[in-house]
């Protein structure tokens, strides 16, 4: 299959997870490229998806009536990073917004589990981008027992609820898990540890982290049975070939956002009458 041939219905069809699918990752092969051997040729298409990109944020901006939010979940190493600075590098940063969630502070704690992500959905016009999000609030507190087991059971149907009402005030959401297998984050980790420029990205806790890899496995399945709903739908990305990963995201968003059908609004004023002197 050339890589012209293939088709973003196919990409989405074979990525998303359908509603009330019930997930197991073993079913999904990291390694998958959609028949796609040319890395050339697909970064040729990112770099048009890029350019398309950039295209409707300006669309997006000038028509002012929804917002984009795009979520990257995935095992440590598995590129959340660099999808952001490949995906999105052509985007006015004055209309994008990155957000990075990490441990809760003090004050996070002090509220409800997704009042730190509400102040953080991007404004109609903008497009927003969560490195990690609510969802750590299924995964980490459920893998490390941070909070009764009740307690995240329950935020699976409250996240729905959250992003329904989001999606209904015109939020547009695309959550994107990023899939590597456990060979290929040895593979990374290790290079963090022999590449000098790599060094400072490697942590102790990666190793803890990595020790849980089957406990976040099957949080994240619970998280994507239960999570993929027709207005914010999980696509699980083949993501041991970063340069595959970076062509399908950026195939979805593109087609996804094209799908809005924007255009720009009409003047209030009659141009034809205005003369610069």
């Amino acid at each position: 299959m050339k890589t012209h041939s293939v088709s973003i219905k196919d990409l989405y069809s074979q990525f998303n997870i359908p509603p009330g699918k019930k997930v197991k990752l073993s079913n999904y092969d990291p390694d998958y490229t959609a028949g796609l051997t040319d890395r050339d040729s697909a970064n040729e298409i990112l770099e048009d998806n890029i350019k398309k990109l950039s295209e409707l944020q300006k669309l997006l901006y000038a028509e002012n009536k929804n917002a984009l939010l795009v979520v990257l979940q995935g095992m440590d190493t598995s590129g959340k990073d660099g999808t952001i600075s490949h995906v999105m590098h052509g985007v006015n940063p004055q209309g994008c917004q990155v957000t990075s969630f990490k441990a809760p502070s003090e004050e996070e704690l002090d509220h409800d589990f997704l009042w730190r992500i509400h102040k953080n959905i991007p404004n109609k016009g903008n497009i927003g981008i969560f490195n990690r999000s609510h969802y750590e609030d299924v995964l980490v507190v459920r893998v490390k027992d941070l909070v009764p087991r009740s307690v995240w059971k329950a935020r699976y149907e409250q996240i729905n609820k959250f992003e329904e009402i989001l999606s209904d005030n015109d939020v547009k959401i695309l959550k994107f898990f990023l899939h590597i297998s456990k060979e290929e984050q040895k593979k990374r980790l290790e290079a963090r540890l022999n590449d000098p420029t790599k060094n400072w990205k490697f942590s102790l806790s990666d190793i803890k982290e990595r020790e849980l890899w089957d406990k976040y496995t099957k949080a994240y399945e619970e998280m994507l049975s239960r999570c993929s709903t027709e207005y914010a739908p999980w696509f699980v990305i083949p993501a041991n070939h970063k340069w595959f990963r970076n062509f399908a995201v950026s195939q979805i968003i593109v087609e996804e956002l094209g799908s809005l059908k924007m255009k720009f609004p009409k003047s209030s004023l009659d141009l034809s009458k205005i003369k610069i002197r």
